[in-house]
């Protein structure tokens, strides 16, 4: 049988995908990275959470996805890692570069048609990061504990009751006013701020709230997006010849056989020399 090819893509931007957690989709977005190829990658914040980092909770699946990032790394794929609130330990390596990776806490990069689009993950605008960054690490473990909860509720929906996967931080989300609320001030805040610029795109993380729209003001307007999770959502944005697509992981639209990608880096290594460089092995 013949191995299919990589499905091209001009830019990717991911976020949220909160690795080190028992919450995170690795596998799923592992499967996802594997039949893509991206020119440039843009890591929209809380790659890595460093917020709940563990060396007791490192599964290999997490691993991959580093060592997969690495591997284009090596191939000259541009990669921008962008700092979020989860990964803001790395703030203080903004401007790092080796090779043709990079970190930064935001960047305005130029795309075709004289556009110019505008990438940071979105914390600045979070009241609660400002002035109780303690209730935001509470809420983030107590969100991991609710998602580790909707892993057994699915388990037991598909696999007794033959129903579908159930979302109870989405249900949550969607029934609380203010959380709401919340993500409308959000998008219009990015997009009003975007537009003050002259920016074309906007492009967040952060709320784990896929989103792809047009928002106006007296000002002009501004084509709004978020890349969303990989923790409920497993969604990534695409940009191909001038248009974005949001995109939805779907096991069955991915090809069984795909082209073989040259080893990447080893375990062990890569693991202790993460650790070192980013002063993780202080963290609990």
């Amino acid at each position: 049988m013949q191995k299919k090819g990589k499905r091209k893509i001009e830019l990717l931007v991911i976020s949220d995908v909160h690795l080190g957690t028992y919450g995170c989709q690795a596998k799923q977005l592992f499967s996802y990275l594997s039949s893509i190829k991206p020119k440039t990658v843009i890591l929209n914040g809380d790659i890595i959470d460093i917020w709940q980092f563990s060396k007791r909770y490192w599964p290999k699946s997490h691993m991959k996805i580093v060592k997969y990032i690495m591997a284009w790394m090596g191939r000259g794929v541009k990669i921008y890692y962008v700092t979020g609130n989860h990964d803001e330990m790395l703030r203080k390596f903004a401007g790092f570069k080796m090779g043709s990776f990079r970190i930064v806490n935001k960047v305005v990069l130029p795309l075709s048609g004289d556009k110019i689009a505008w990438f940071f993950h979105g914390d600045v605008f979070d009241v609660t990061m400002q002035h109780s960054k303690w209730l935001a690490k509470l809420g983030a473990i107590g969100y991991d504990t609710l998602i580790v909860i909707n892993t057994f509720a699915n388990f037991i929906s598909e696999k007794i009751f033959k129903r579908g996967k159930l979302s109870l931080s989405k249900k949550i989300k969607n029934s609380v006013k203010s959380a709401v609320k919340f993500i409308n001030n959000f998008e219009t805040t990015a997009a009003n701020i975007g537009i003050s610029n002259n920016y074309d795109y906007v492009v967040c993380g952060h709320i784990h709230h896929p989103e792809m729209r047009e928002i106006k003001n007296e000002h002009g307007s501004i084509l709004y997006l978020n890349s969303g999770d990989w923790v409920e959502n497993l969604t990534a944005l695409e940009y191909n010849e001038g248009k974005w697509t949001l995109y939805k992981y779907n096991e069955a639209d991915l090809p069984e056989d795909i082209e073989e990608e040259e080893d990447e880096p080893g375990d062990k290594e890569l693991f202790n020399t993460m650790l070192n460089e980013f002063n993780l092995m202080s963290q609990p």
